[in-house]
């Protein structure tokens, strides 16, 4: 069988699972686009279609060249390489600023979406479609405060204070006063007289971490406080 060869009907069911894949790219995209993510629509849109495509060239791409003496092929090889080559992708989605990391999600997302396509393209219509709609499912549930999933959430702030033997134990004792518990502590220098001293720390519910420039302003050995 031939390219030219491949009958209508059989080409209508490759566009099929385009359509498919790029439908279910679409939904995973609209929910991250509503959550004004870096990736959006368009984004898992493609890598759903694109993933799809290649499975499909993987797949039936070579058969023209199944009949010619001599030569083997491994259909799973240009499959393959979508799994590598969506990394460097995922990659360019995750941030890292003041050691806390953004675009985890977006990324692993980016990287299910690929997945999606690519059991689609295979003609896995049901385990593709599947694995959309829970996608779907668990980012809408997971982003909702339920009550019996709740995880301890913790705020991280950094202040920059003068060299001051004594500043670390008045901060801690401002913050007890404000019932916010300290969960960890981290020193660094930053300059030739001054520290960064990084807190990660439990607020009580609805707590806004703006009250405590309020609290800490009119301590001059402390210039500045990040959260």
């Amino acid at each position: 069988m031939t390219h030219l060869l491949v009958e209508f009907p059989t080409q209508l069911e490759w566009l099929l699972r385009l359509v498919v894949a790029g439908i279910c790219g679409f939904a995973i995209g609209y929910e991250r686009n509503n959550r004004l993510k870096v990736a959006g629509v368009r984004t898992h849109l493609i890598v759903a279609l694109a993933s799809a495509l290649i499975m499909l060239v993987s797949k039936y791409g070579f058969n023209d060249l199944l009949s010619v003496s001599g030569i083997g092929l491994d259909p799973s090889r240009i499959a393959a390489q979508i799994v590598s080559g969506i990394g460097f992708l995922g990659a360019g989605m995750i941030f890292v600023h003041n050691q806390s990391v953004n675009g985890l999600t977006t990324a692993a997302g980016i990287w299910a979406t690929a997945g999606i396509g690519m059991a689609i393209g295979s003609g896995l219509y049901f385990i593709g479609i599947a694995a959309a709609v829970l996608i779907l499912i668990f980012q809408t549930l997971l982003h909702k405060n339920l009550k019996w999933l709740q995880v301890p959430v913790a705020d991280k702030i950094t202040m920059v204070v003068r060299r001051e033997d004594d500043i670390l134990p008045a901060v801690q004792q401002t913050l007890s006063e404000q019932h916010i518990e300290i969960l960890g502590i981290k020193v660094s220098r930053k300059g030739q007289d001054n520290y960064a001293i990084e807190l990660r720390i439990k607020a009580p519910e609805n707590y806004k971490l703006s009250n405590l420039w309020t609290l800490f302003s009119k301590d001059e050995r402390i210039e500045s406080i990040e959260y």
